[in-house]
């Protein structure tokens, strides 16, 4: 049976004499250092220097390089993309750590993957919030709570345990539970929820939308009904509170039967193999290796930059435009350069099925 930690289980003595370096004050960064500070922990923050380092010292933390953090910290915290992780930890974090010190993940995919190397020294551990840094920051002040996975990795120490579930108190996240995993399942898991989850919701409401503009129904009707409203976001939250299928009593008896009556239409799609087919490439580094490769990152580019092409950003731009809505460029993607093309040419068919799918 699962671990699942709670109040109970964490005491911030075990740290009080602790400083703890918060190494990127984005915004998972930030809302862990304000819920560490005003649980009484000694916080400091390491960061590059840019905006984000300013935004630390506004808020009234002492501010260093990652290196000098790493320096004076027992506890490091990092919070950075793991794009860039690897790249960090072997540059500014690893050669300044000391033995005994204890390093914190956010997430479980680079050590999980085994991308970077861990001295045997430290103690080696992950707290990964399931909720947004806003959202970590506004229900530690509401004192709901928020879950978590944690993990741990490595226990050189003898009290990584008692140091983890302080951090996990600290930062809020024991008033709702945190769940004890290894690394790898972490990522795993949110990798899955990326890749086997969230495209196939999107194609199902993408092909939602297509169907109703193709019957005649107007644009801004269409895009209202299924998820401008926000009432998406609301039976989501419903879900969370009370379950998946109880959530439907929210709804009216013509929605629940609906729903019900209709929805065995879809048994058979081919969900499941695909799903499968996807974890199995998780779990077995397959993705992982893909992703590291110099090739794929360059892919990603032109695959991004045929996304925002897709005829619903289009529709979207009108839509927004006629209600009034402002429209943010957020996912705005140069075009391919001649130099990246040419780069590409060895998978030039595999981009040319990118491109027929996202038109």
């Amino acid at each position: 049976m699962v671990n699942i930690y709670h109040e109970k289980d964490g005491n911030i003595s075990d740290i009080k004499e602790k400083t703890v370096a918060i190494v990127g004050y984005g915004n998972q960064g930030r809302a862990q250092a304000l819920n560490l500070r005003d649980s009484g922990i000694n916080v400091i923050v390491g960061n590059r220097e840019d905006e984000y380092k300013q935004f630390a010292k506004d808020d009234g933390f002492s501010t260093y390089s990652i290196t000098e953090a790493v320096e004076k910290a027992d506890i490091i915290f990092i919070l950075i993309p793991d794009e860039i992780l690897d790249e960090v930890f072997e540059q500014s974090i690893h050669p300044n750590l000391s033995k005994g010190n204890a390093i914190v993940f956010a997430s479980g995919y680079n050590v999980g993957f085994g991308l970077i190397a861990l001295p045997d020294d430290i103690d080696v551990l992950l707290l990964a919030p399931r909720m947004i840094g806003v959202g970590v920051r506004e229900k530690f002040l509401d004192g709901e709570g928020f879950f978590s996975f944690i993990a741990i990795e490595q226990d050189a120490t003898g009290g990584a345990k008692n140091i983890l579930l302080a951090l996990a108190k600290g930062i809020g996240t024991l008033k709702k539970g945190a769940v004890e995993l290894t690394f790898k399942q972490e990522a795993e898991l949110d990798l899955f929820n990326e890749q086997g989850f969230g495209p196939a919701f999107g194609r199902v409401l993408l092909t939602a939308i297509y169907t109703l503009l193709d019957a005649g129904y107007p644009p801004e009707a269409i895009l209202i009904e299924m998820y401008m409203s926000g009432e998406m976001s609301y039976t989501y939250q419903a879900m969370a509170k009370v379950g998946l299928v109880k959530q439907v009593n929210f709804h009216s008896q013509t929605s629940q039967y609906g729903s019900m009556s209709r929805g065995i239409r879809f048994r058979k799609l081919p969900l499941r193999s695909k799903m499968e087919e996807i974890l199995e490439e998780i779990q077995k580094g397959e993705f992982t290796e893909e992703w590291e490769k110099t090739l794929t990152k360059l892919k990603f580019k032109i695959i991004k930059f045929f996304a925002t092409k897709q005829k619903i950003n289009r529709i979207e731009n009108e839509v927004r435009d006629n209600l009034g809505l402002k429209t943010y460029d957020v996912y705005e993607q140069k075009p391919p350069t001649k130099e990246d093309i040419e780069n590409l040419k060895e998978i030039s068919e595999e981009l040319k099925q990118f491109e027929k799918y996202y038109q």
